[in-house]
């Protein structure tokens, strides 16, 4: 293959030796590749020298160039700001860019509301006005501990603004003191207001404030009397000082407030972990992914600071680096930071901190919980869907009617969540009668056990939604989403699935692209609920034609037929049995041997 010209050395003698910038362009004029150096002919000449960079996209970005122009500066400083001003107008494909468009997990309370709730929100950008914000998280599960562990603590609602208009009795949480139930008038204003000021002190980072407040609040309870409120007062003290302990070596630091940045790569992908650190707490974490880099560390350090703090409003006194910079008293001036690059004692503790969290994007689990965020978006679900329950039945004719509930937690099948379900005083094709059996039973039994899932999902059109909300509905549980899966009528798309996802109160249905990652996990969990619910009714179908076949055979009850099908294995195979063979089995006497030749007479 033939070099392109630049390889040759003498190519590159006109570059000159001064500070400045270099624009690597491919035979069409396109900008690949925007650096700056001190030495400007040496920087480049080490792109081009076999062997020296073994950057994974190094050769890449060489084999492309045909071209490069040069820009001079005085100083390096200046390099560095013209590099970082052409970099974010020309956008070339190997260099470090931060997007505009990339989505933040929060938790969010909407503060303003009558009666404000605490929720996860993914959103672009600023949030919206009107709630206050906080993270952003570097995962979807960090949110989602956190949101668990207030949950348990503060006893806000959970249910959907529509759930809280419409009822008049409180649901499941308030017997379990998961919620005060505002939507049944059990709270005043002013309790209800308390416990959100509590629930965004804490947020805040203000444990010991609210800590505080409740003893407070407590001893008040009891002096009136009140002992019940004071002791359940007492074991929201113990929750909070319980996790504000456990969690204190990870999320308390001295000193001022800072940023914490590590980069990990993994092939040619590479990210950026921050965790932001205020009044020695860890409030809030971010992460930046980028992909085939022709950039040194150094240069993606330098690079990817000039353009985040020329975003961000407030910029900290201090940011630690995973990498010393050669460059660091010329970043810290154009940054207005002081730069760190700490290697030992708690700063480089949490240099590691940040690193891990780095590594973490790159799971299996990661991408499992964005799909599953991206499924609560797209249904509007009020909780992320960790564990989903799904709902089918089955039946030929009307006849051995049954069903299945098949589990998934983080995504994944679980196994140990299957039920399977014989449906009883229905003896004609009615599935929503079945539905509507099956999930009395399951959710009457699961309230009781306080093990509900986050989302209960059906197969089937609005009708069977409509029957798991009337259940729902009949056993007082408002903290579960509910949603439905049907195959769409009619439609001959070369083959792809085109699927209806019908959700509460809404009178048509949502359709997916058919490679959408959310559609393919509810058409997997829905298949396997069919897979099961089919393999269960053909097990109790066969089971009852051979059973029905050897009742009619006098004098052989329900313990030699199971003998002999033990035995023999088959119907088929008793059928065919020698009298010999028959005599051999012990069990059976002369006259039930007889019986049985008779048997295979009469039946051949």
């Amino acid at each position: 293959m033939e070099k392109p010209p630049l390889m040759n050395p003498e190519k590159l003698k006109n570059i000159p030796n001064e500070p400045g910038v270099y624009l690597m362009k491919n035979e069409g004029g396109e900008i690949l590749y925007i650096g700056k150096a001190k030495q400007l002919c040496k920087r480049v000449k080490q792109y081009f020298i076999p062997g020296r960079d073994g950057r994974m996209m190094v050769p890449f970005l060489t084999s492309q160039v045909v071209k490069i122009d040069t820009i001079v500066t005085f100083s390096e400083k200046e390099a560095l700001l013209l590099e970082n001003n052409l970099i974010k107008k020309h956008q070339p494909k190997y260099n470090v860019l931060l997007k505009d468009d990339k989505t933040f997990i929060s938790l969010t309370v909407n503060h303003r509301h009558q009666w404000p709730m605490i929720r996860i929100v993914r959103h672009r950008g600023k949030p919206k006005e009107g709630e206050l914000s906080f993270g952003p998280y570097t995962s979807a599960f960090a949110a989602r501990q956190t949101l668990d562990l207030m949950n348990r603590v503060f006893k806000l609602r959970q249910c959907s603004d529509r759930e809280l208009s419409s009822r008049h009795r409180p649901c499941l949480l308030y017997s379990i003191k998961r919620c005060i139930a505002p939507c049944a008038a059990k709270c005043t204003k002013k309790e209800y207001d308390e416990e959100v000021k509590r629930c965004i002190d804490f947020l805040k980072g203000n444990d010991k404030q609210v800590i505080k407040e409740l003893k407070e609040e407590m001893l008040k309870a009891s002096e009136r009397l009140e002992f019940e409120r004071a002791g359940a007062l007492r074991k929201t003290i113990d929750q909070i000082e319980h996790v504000t302990h456990s969690k204190q070596a990870i999320v308390r630091s001295k000193g001022k407030d800072c940023d914490i940045f590590a980069l990990y790569h993994e092939g040619k992908h590479h990210i950026i972990s921050k965790l932001v650190y205020r009044e020695g707490r860890l409030i809030g974490a971010d992460h930046f992914k980028f992909i085939e880099l022709a950039s040194t560390d150094e240069e993606i350090w330098e690079s990817f600071l000039l353009q985040h703090y020329q975003q961000e409003e407030f910029r900290p006194p201090e940011i630690l680096l995973s990498s010393s910079l050669r460059t660091q008293k010329t970043l810290e001036e154009l940054i207005d930071v002081s730069i760190t690059h700490p290697k030992k004692g708690e700063k480089a503790h949490l240099i590691q901190l940040a690193l891990k969290n780095a590594k973490s994007l790159f799971t299996e689990k990661q991408s499992k919980e964005e799909l599953l965020l991206d499924l609560q978006e797209t249904c509007g679900l009020a909780h992320c869907p960790v564990r989903i329950q799904c709902f089918d039945t089955s039946n030929i004719s009307g006849t051995d009617l049954v069903a299945c509930m098949v589990g998934f937690t983080d995504g994944k099948r679980d196994k140990e969540k299957t039920r399977l379900f014989k449906i009883k005083g229905i003896d004609k094709p009615d599935d929503y009668g079945a539905m509507r059996e099956v999930l009395l039973r399951h959710y009457s039994k699961a309230k009781e056990k306080d093990d509900l899932p986050d989302l209960t999902m059906v197969d089937g059109g609005k009708g069977q939604l409509n029957v798991a909300l009337e259940v729902f509905k009949e056993l007082g549980i408002a903290n579960v989403d509910v949603i439905s899966l049907a195959k769409e009528d009619g439609r001959h798309d070369k083959g792809l699935n085109f699927e209806k996802i019908f959700i509460p109160h809404k009178k048509d249905p949502i359709f997916l692209s058919p490679r959408s990652s959310t559609l393919f996990i509810l058409q997997q969990i829905r298949d396997e609920a069919h897979r099961v619910a089919i393999t269960y009714h053909r097990k109790r179908r066969s089971k009852r034609l051979i059973q029905t076949e050897l009742d009619g055979i006098p004098g052989i009850g329900p313990k030699k037929r199971t003998l002999l099908l033990k035995h023999f294995g088959s119907v088929k195979q008793i059928k065919e049995a020698s009298k010999d063979q028959l005599e051999e089995l012990p069990g059976l006497s002369k006259q039930d041997v007889e019986v049985l030749l008779n048997f295979q007479q009469t039946s051949r």
